[in-house]
């Protein structure tokens, strides 16, 4: 808030100078976006040529708890707020979908519709809730949130109760000129690489906007807010209500993957592997969570191959990242390429 009041009153040229500095900073967190692109295409060639199914779909995966993970970092790295629930919307998101694919029609963008608007009315219910709290509570509440909807889907027959839904069908999203089969490794792979970076550019776009300066402004002083006339509430039901789109529309996504859904997918370690996720990519970054659950999902997957107590290394590594590297991965590169794209554009 303090860097918003006092950019008003600086000079031109100052205001100038500032300007530039975070353009390069946006800059060197969308040249992140774009080296993601190429290692995921790179990977999508190699893994073809080799007839691989399982790793297209162990990062197919990673794609879409890395969606998940972007909801969590709008909340945390731009509007302040820690949810240890959001598994809620994921789970909700990939529930909605399994139902319409398998008791209505396996439509992928009925499918999405159809999360989205209940994302959109449970974010909207949930925010009204959980914003009244700060700190510590928000995130309690937003964990209380997810526990109780865990149960009652848990203990629901209708929706098969701790076996979750099972025969979801395979899907086909219809483009103009082509289809897309989600029983296609590759395709469907480079579907959801595409989906998830979209979502990621709407966002980066939207954060430049006066909204998103406004989330950062609550993030640094959430009571100056109203001074300059604007409801702090407001904005942050508005960023739980689209934190929880970006989670429930990746969580769609998961039962076209696997072809089921559970109730595990609700509960509170799906969320904490969520903001580990988080913080091993960069808060704040937004592409940072993408490089964070490929991580994650790679450790998983590798340590896992050599030990059943998988979770116990993970832990330990987690531990390491957080005290050598406090500010994750993109979050300790990308000021450094920074620095070096303002050195080269001053020389130039």
């Amino acid at each position: 808030m303090h860097d918003i009041v006092s950019r008003l009153g600086r000079p031109l040229p100052v205001r100038m100078a500032v300007a530039r500095r975070e353009n390069i900073a946006r800059n060197a967190l969308r040249y992140f976006a774009y080296l993601f692109i190429a290692l995921a295409l790179a990977f999508a060639l190699v893994a073809s040529a080799l007839g691989d199914v399982f790793f297209f779909r162990l990062a197919t995966e990673a794609l879409i708890y890395g969606g998940f993970a972007m909801g969590v970092d709008l909340l945390l790295g731009f509007t302040g707020l820690l949810s240890l629930g959001h598994a809620l919307f994921f789970g909700l998101g990939a529930y909605t979908s399994a139902l319409v694919l398998k008791e209505w029609t396996a439509s992928f963008w009925l499918a999405l519709g159809a999360t989205l608007l209940v994302a959109t009315v449970a974010g909207a219910v949930g925010g009204v809730i959980a914003i009244r709290a700060r700190g510590v509570y928000f995130a309690l509440i937003t964990f209380g949130l997810a526990e109780v909807l865990s149960k009652i889907v848990f203990n629901t027959r209708e929706l098969g109760g701790s076996d979750g839904i099972i025969g979801v069908p395979v899907v086909q999203a219809n483009f103009l000129l082509f289809s897309v089969d989600s029983s296609h490794a590759l395709a469907f792979f480079l579907l959801v690489l595409v989906f998830v970076m979209g979502l990621y550019f709407a966002l980066e776009a939207l954060l430049q906007t006066p909204f998103g300066r406004l989330l950062v402004a609550i993030r640094a002083n959430e009571n100056r807010v109203p001074f300059l006339g604007f409801s702090a509430q407001r904005y942050k039901l508005l960023a739980f209500i689209m934190a929880a789109d970006v989670t429930a529309l990746s969580g769609a996504l998961y039962p076209m993957l696997r072809g089921f859904v559970s109730p595990e997918l609700m509960f509170f370690h799906t969320s904490g592997n969520a903001v580990i996720t988080v913080i091993l990519g960069g808060v704040g970054t937004l592409i940072g969570p993408l490089y964070g659950s490929v991580i994650l999902s790679a450790l998983k997957s590798v340590v896992g191959t050599y030990t059943e107590h998988h979770l116990i290394v993970i832990g330990v590594l987690f531990m390491l990242a957080v005290i050598f590297f406090p500010k994750g991965l993109i979050g300790y590169l990308s000021p450094r390429l920074a620095a070096w794209l303002h050195a080269r554009k001053e020389l130039s």
